[in-house]
């Protein structure tokens, strides 16, 4: 189905894996499209209750962009953008989407990492924006999330030094939420999510569209909060949690 994607389907858990693992899984423009197309996919399936992104191999989350192809590009703020706007369908997906970083998160990597909902890393993952080593700054967000993720001093000095982060630093920094050994990372992320997937759908879509309007100057936070309690207010999966409290039980959520 996929070209430069490996994808599979479980215990309603969605992971996509970028396949380019030669490549330390550079971001081309065919990867960029197939990861838009999955996140549309992953939408429209019921299946689907949250979603991981990955890289293939031991090495590489996503070690950068294909630089190659930037050389034979003309018009480099039409590129930004089309990233900009693939990744946003990542940042405001109504499902959870957890990047689980196995190695090198570089440059678009880097990018990719953080427009995901939270982030686990493994013990040998690194992290930087090295775009100013190239000519050039991060195109596809990494200068907005990496300042709203680990504050506007050390987002500045890694974007003017091009140095990377360990994992034990992006942890300390607030960029990770948690650093596990390479072996169980993706065993921990699934678990996490587990948890996440058990509660109300609704919910937890409601959540993330609320959270993410703090960092939407055209949105009040405040607003948009009062407005997704009214959402869940009306459900009956909140009829149910409150039922179940009461009733001392675990709750059945259907997402209606």
């Amino acid at each position: 189905m996929y070209t430069t994607l490996f994808t599979t389907i479980e215990n309603n858990i969605l992971t996509i894996t970028i396949n380019r693992p030669e490549k330390l899984n550079a971001l081309n423009q065919q990867v960029m499209e197939e990861l838009g197309q999955a996140m549309d996919e992953a939408e429209n399936d019921s299946q689907v209750r949250s979603i991981i992104i990955t890289g293939a191999g031991e090495k590489a989350f996503v070690a950068g962009a294909d630089i190659k192809e930037f050389l034979a590009v003309s018009e480099g703020e039409k590129l930004a953008k089309k990233g900009q706007d693939i990744f946003f369908k990542i940042e405001n997906a109504s499902k959870p989407v957890v990047a689980a970083v196995n190695g090198f998160a570089l440059g678009g990597g880097c990018e990719l990492a953080m427009a995901c909902h939270f982030r686990l890393a493994s013990e040998n993952a690194k992290f930087g924006q090295p775009e100013v080593n190239l000519g050039l700054i991060p195109g596809y967000g990494g200068t907005q999330r990496l300042t709203q993720l680990i504050g506007k001093g050390r987002a500045m000095e890694l974007l003017l030094t091009g140095n990377m982060l360990d994992a034990s630093t992006a942890l300390q920094y607030g960029l990770v939420n948690y650093v596990v050994p390479a072996n169980e990372l993706i065993a921990r992320t699934i678990a996490l999510l587990d948890v996440i997937n058990k509660k109300a759908p609704i919910a937890v879509r409601e959540c993330i569209k609320a959270v993410n309007a703090v960092y939407d100057p055209g949105k009040n936070g405040f607003e948009e909060e009062a407005k997704s309690f009214g959402i869940t207010f009306k459900t009956e999966d909140m009829k149910e949690g409150a039922t179940a409290f009461l009733e001392k039980r675990k709750a059945e959520f259907k997402g209606k």
